[in-house]
């Protein structure tokens, strides 16, 4: 039997110092870090499929597009997240090194065990990234994309997504088949 550990408590600074010298990647949340477990097949090519799809859309943009290994910033001193997909069209992000800080998209994989956290904690943390324009929930399990764009004031709206639709990310004037995201996925009830 494991004993259950309790994060670590830790100034930003210490955060910074500690995290590349680990052999996961931890997440950052007022002074408290928590590490990364790998994820499943399915959720990496989901990931790794919409990365593909607008890697040649955004770079004639001057945007950059990153995959999981790279952190965004949600504010100095409160969290730093690994999302799954991160679009920055920012001057300041295109020749990042350790984190991104104004992102214009975020989208989280979700899994059984990660679906309430991108759900609450993480999605409440995003909205306050004054950059964000779009946030994407991606389902790992069956064909199902949630999609939400910053709207008027503190307004956000809500686009649900299925089998046959066509995504639309707005603020990067993209379009997707859904189908593209689940290209080669085999999705749960298939693995049985």
């Amino acid at each position: 039997m494991v004993a259950s550990q309790e994060p670590q408590k830790m100034t930003i600074e210490e955060y910074f110092a500690w995290e590349p010298l680990q052999d996961l990647r931890y997440e950052y949340v007022n002074g408290e870090v928590f590490g990364m477990t790998g994820g499943t097949i399915p959720h990496n090519d989901i990931a790794l499929n919409l990365y593909t799809a607008l890697r040649p859309h955004l770079r004639a943009r001057g945007c950059r597009v990153n995959v999981s290994d790279v952190k965004v910033q949600v504010t100095p001193t409160s969290a730093y997240y690994y999302p799954d997909v991160i679009v920055s069209c920012d001057p300041q992000d295109i020749n990042a090194r350790k984190f991104i800080q104004n992102p214009k998209i975020i989208a989280e994989v979700l899994s059984p065990g990660t679906s309430s956290k991108d759900r609450g904690e993480k999605f409440t943390n995003y909205l306050q990234i004054p950059s964000l324009q779009e946030y994407l929930l991606i389902d790992s399990e069956k064909i199902s994309v949630e999609r939400y764009c910053r709207g008027e004031g503190r307004m956000w709206l809500y686009y649900p997504y299925t089998e046959g639709d066509i995504i639309t990310l707005s603020s990067i004037e993209f379009e997707c088949a859904i189908a593209h995201l689940y290209e080669g996925v085999v999705l749960g009830a298939e693995a049985e």
